[in-house]
């Protein structure tokens, strides 16, 4: 019973998480906002038993990536957003389609799911094997998707130089030098 309290209590606060991202108007928020939202699915995996896809949900989405979106957000120097005006179809569809989850989860509350716990050894597969062909077979897809978030943070970092110039300013022409032998 303690465990389906703490999912419950879990979910409901990466769900709040989730409508937070959607409703703050500056990134960095919003970015902190989908931390607490991979934190809170980190722990929901703890209480599932699947210890290894916790600790690399904290690694790497809560830890690596979401500093490469911070990172990113300020170097670009993204204000608030502008107030937009809403969709219709978003607005029609929105309220059913919001109620008909509340009751299939409602629906699902009232069956009354009950979930065993997994005992130690118990589990389909090991972290050891994962590990090994994560650093063995596949450490080129790995290192290169280090490479592409690397190029990322470099294209973002680019492009908030090419902001920082003023509107009006003209680029200064390289000083040209008079070719070699041609004073003579």
């Amino acid at each position: 019973m303690t465990q389906l309290i703490l999912f419950l209590v879990f979910a409901a606060l990466a769900v709040a998480g989730a409508v937070n991202i959607l409703i703050q108007r500056h990134p960095i928020h919003s970015a902190l906002s989908l931390i607490t939202v991979m934190g809170a699915l980190a722990v929901e995996y703890l209480l599932l038993g699947a210890e290894f896809i916790a600790f690399v949900q904290i690694i790497v989405y809560a830890g690596a990536i979401m500093v490469l979106f911070v990172f990113v957000i300020m170097v670009l120097n993204a204000g608030e957003v502008a107030a937009q005006p809403r969709s219709r179809v978003a607005a029609f569809l929105g309220l059913p389609l919001l109620t008909l989850l509340g009751i299939m989860i409602a629906g699902q509350l009232w069956e009354g799911w009950r979930a065993s716990a997994v005992r130690s050894g118990e589990f389909l597969a090991q972290t050891g094997p994962i590990g090994e062909s994560l650093f063995h077979e596949f450490l080129l897809p790995f290192e290169v998707t280090s490479v592409l978030f690397l190029v990322g943070v470099l294209g973002a970092v680019v492009l908030a130089a090419r902001r920082e110039r003023p509107a009006g300013a003209e680029v200064a022409e390289p000083k040209k030098f008079p070719p070699v032998g041609a004073g003579k």
